[in-house]
């Protein structure tokens, strides 16, 4: 499972920053979190390859968050593509998502289904769930929840040589296959450890700070979280719909996360180091993210 910071702009673009997308490489495909504007440009400077996106879920209708979405449709389309994809929004996704794909003039050579969801909904997808919750910004507006199935539990190696295991009997039982020693037969679960939940992750999208997504993020292997901006302006940004980095900390603390990504930085801010102190201030594992930053998200 890995992390790529496609933008991590607020509102528009800057020098240092593209428009807010996110990209999620679930190994057995990969997942887009929203579609600024820019973002198939972002993608040829990343480790991701737009052609793999099997699915986009986007948070909101403003224009930082979507019309990038046109643009990678269409490239798409150019680069011959056949597969599905699906596009999962707001409860206004099928009419928002209809209106960009009228744009311009081009063919669409293969199948786009628009899915609208509810605040709460939650799908089973190939192997994860996505979960929604809503968020608190002026427009409907999702935060999801991303959630790998339950693993297996750790091969105990000790316990194995215990039970007179030894050569390639380890690997039929780390294959699930059960082996004789003597008279007694030893089965996977004898050796295995107890199911370790899947890896989560969790995108606020733009909101104020919601219990909501809080709620959401519980117990979360990683959260992104917008940071609009800095606590001196924190009510201002509030009242937009927006958090301050030392909210999303707050958040991410409440809701007993492994780690902390910040995103959606103002304008305002060319650098991020002051953002991300008052973050560390009230949630250690804090991180500004830059664009093209790559995290690998490990089994724990």
């Amino acid at each position: 499972m890995r992390l790529t910071f496609l933008g991590t702009a607020g509102s528009w673009p800057t020098k240092e920053r593209s428009a807010s997308a996110i990209a999620l490489d679930l190994e057995k495909e990969l997942v887009l979190l929203d579609c600024g504007e820019g973002t198939q440009r972002q993608f040829f400077q990343s480790s991701a390859s737009f052609m793999r996106v099997r699915r986009v879920f986007l948070t909101h209708f403003h224009g930082d968050h979507f019309l990038g979405l046109p643009g990678l449709i269409q490239s798409m389309c150019l680069n011959h593509r056949t597969e599905p994809l699906d596009i999962y929004g707001p409860p206004d996704a099928s009419e928002m998502v209809g209106r960009a794909l009228q744009m311009g003039y081009f063919t669409l050579r293969f199948p786009v289904e628009v899915h609208p969801l509810e605040p709460g909904a939650s799908l089973e997808l190939d192997g994860y769930t996505v979960t929604t919750s809503p968020t608190i910004h002026p427009v409907p507006s999702l935060a999801y929840r991303i959630e790998e199935g339950p693993k297996r539990g750790r091969f105990d190696g000790e316990r194995a040589r215990s039970l007179g295991i030894q050569g390639r009997d380890f690997a039929k039982l780390e294959a699930g296959e059960a082996v004789r020693v003597g008279s007694t037969v030893v089965h996977p679960s004898d050796v295995m450890g107890a199911p370790r939940p899947g890896r989560s992750v969790v995108y606020s999208g733009d909101t104020a700070p919601s219990e909501d997504v809080t709620k959401l993020a519980r117990r979360a292997t990683v959260l992104i979280h917008e940071a609009t901006a800095a606590t001196d302006i924190e009510k201002e940004a509030n009242d937009w719909g927006h958090s301050s980095a030392r909210q999303a900390a707050a958040a991410a603390q409440a809701a007993q996360v492994a780690a902390l990504f910040l995103t959606h930085f103002s304008a305002r801010y060319k650098e991020l180091e002051a953002l991300e102190t008052e973050a560390r201030i009230v949630f250690p594992g804090s991180t500004a993210a830059r664009d093209l930053l790559d995290h690998l998200i490990l089994q724990p």
